[in-house]
């Protein structure tokens, strides 16, 4: 399992709209095959803040999504971000 997460720094006044954008990309991820989840949601404490995480079942999937995603072109210029991929040995509930 392949876990992607981070964040994207974007100017506050187009954060809403830069998340707004990608709705449709995230109802798409989320049913193609081998998606587990994926969400890209505006931060509630940064307003600059758009955080990202992906849970996919293995790194082809995110190649062939990749391949077909088309992400939206916003115009929205990202100013710093960090995302990162990890790939998952285990998993547990953490309760």
């Amino acid at each position: 399992m392949w876990i992607i997460a981070g964040h994207l720094i974007v100017d506050a006044e187009h954060r809403d709209a830069f998340v707004d954008a990608h709705t449709d990309l995230v109802r798409r991820a989320r049913e193609a095959p081998g998606c587990l989840d994926l969400a890209i949601t505006a931060d509630p404490v940064d307003p600059r803040r758009v955080n990202n995480y992906e849970r996919w079942d293995s790194w082809e999937s995110i190649e062939a999504w990749r391949a077909v995603a088309a992400a939206p072109d916003t115009g929205i210029d990202m100013i710093d971000g960090h995302v990162m991929a990890y790939e998952v040995a285990t998993e547990r509930s953490p309760f």
